[in-house]
């Protein structure tokens, strides 16, 4: 007998976009700026809303802006 899977929601969704350099910032800052996957200036990534996702944004609100609230 297998279990059957729950079906998942639509999970809500942040757009973030890397405004600013990490360049003289603290090494936590870059870590973080890597985390959430960004690579090149002005580039914009889709994360999902969690709490971990919010709490790394609020890091670095100098160096990312978010776009759109899904």
């Amino acid at each position: 007998m297998k279990a059957k899977r729950k079906k998942s929601k639509p999970s809500a969704t942040l757009q973030i976009q890397y405004v600013r350099s990490a360049i003289g910032t603290p090494r936590k800052h870059k870590l973080v700026v890597k985390s959430l996957g960004f690579k090149r200036l002005n580039q914009v990534v889709t994360r999902t809303d969690t709490p971990a996702i919010r709490g790394m944004v609020a890091q670095v609100p100098h160096l990312v802006k978010i776009l759109d609230s899904k």
